[in-house]
């Protein structure tokens, strides 16, 4: 069974940073070791427009080159945010709301549920693994496999 890695937005904006560091390098190799296992690495809408939205507001063009080509690059790496991922997002909020485990505040627009139910619409027509790839797991747990990058490997 081949596993679809879904990127938060910590991966991707490590994975997507222009300058050096040893996490950045870290997080690369890790990449390349994950696509040569044939894993299917993928980035859901809603993470993308969360990196994009900050790139913007900084005027940060070396950063939107890179995640524009690292999106680019492979045809299936964006994954558009459906309606059904929507309105599974919406009843997620609502019951971690009323179980009083909010991830979020109460207005805001809670992009872990969101995401957390787009990784759960996608199970529900793959056949394949789903791993939420994140660098903090915590908020998206109770919904879905999530798991810190570096510690998904084969």
């Amino acid at each position: 069974m081949s596993r679809v890695l879904l990127l938060d937005s910590g991966p991707l904006g490590l994975i997507t940073q222009p300058k050096i560091s040893t996490e950045v390098v870290a997080i690369n190799r890790w990449l390349l070791d994950r696509l040569r296992a044939d894993d299917q690495i993928r980035v859901p809408a809603i993470v993308h427009y969360e990196i994009r939205r900050e790139l913007l507001r900084a005027e940060k063009n070396a950063g939107l080159i890179r995640l524009d080509g690292f999106v680019e690059s492979d045809a299936d790496r964006y994954l558009p945010l459906t309606d059904q991922a929507l309105r599974l997002a919406a009843e997620l909020w609502a019951q971690t709301r009323r179980g009083g485990r909010p991830t979020a505040e109460a207005l805001a627009l809670d992009v872990d549920v969101i995401l957390a139910a787009h990784a759960q619409a996608l199970t529900l027509k793959a056949n394949s693994e789903i791993l939420v790839v994140t660098t903090n797991p915590r908020h998206l747990r109770p919904f879905v496999d999530a798991r810190i990058w570096a510690d998904i490997a084969d």
